[in-house]
């Protein structure tokens, strides 16, 4: 029996697909929605003119702003269904953090979506999907 589920999200829709369909095959687990706040993000928007360390600042706080509102549509969905939610946002490589974070909390399963591709692309997953598929040391749903 699943217990306790983890759903990675985004801003994508196949995010929210996921997210959905966690709440609709476990209904009595625990959910977790986890977002990842990748710093490599920081880096590239931060360029190498100008104050490096206060467009990095300003970079990081806009990410760490769009995981608390993501984190709280994800929290207002669960609630319009009535379903409970714990939210966690932390910073690290997406995929890595994704797994740590299964592991280091103990979670019986996680339903993540795929990518957003279409074409021939579509029959591949995308690559933290495929990551995460790969290491998890609990089983993984992707979710379409």
């Amino acid at each position: 029996m699943v217990s306790t589920v983890l759903v990675p999200i985004d801003d994508s829709e196949r995010s929210s697909k996921a997210l959905e369909y966690a709440f609709e095959v476990h209904p009595d687990a625990t959910i977790t929605a986890l977002y990842v706040v990748d710093p490599r993000k920081f880096y590239a928007g931060t360029g190498i003119e100008g104050s490096i360390a206060t467009d990095y600042e300003r970079i990081k706080e806009n990410y760490e702003q769009q995981a608390r509102s993501l984190l709280e549509e994800a929290s207002e969905t669960a609630a319009e269904r009535g379903v409970e939610l714990e939210t966690e946002w932390v910073t690290g490589a997406v995929a890595r953090s994704i797994v740590d974070y299964a592991t280091d909390h103990d979670v019986d399963g996680i339903v993540m979506g795929s990518h957003g591709r279409s074409g021939a692309s579509r029959i591949l997953l995308g690559s933290v999907a495929e990551a995460v598929t790969r290491r998890s040391p609990v089983p993984v749903t992707i979710v379409r």
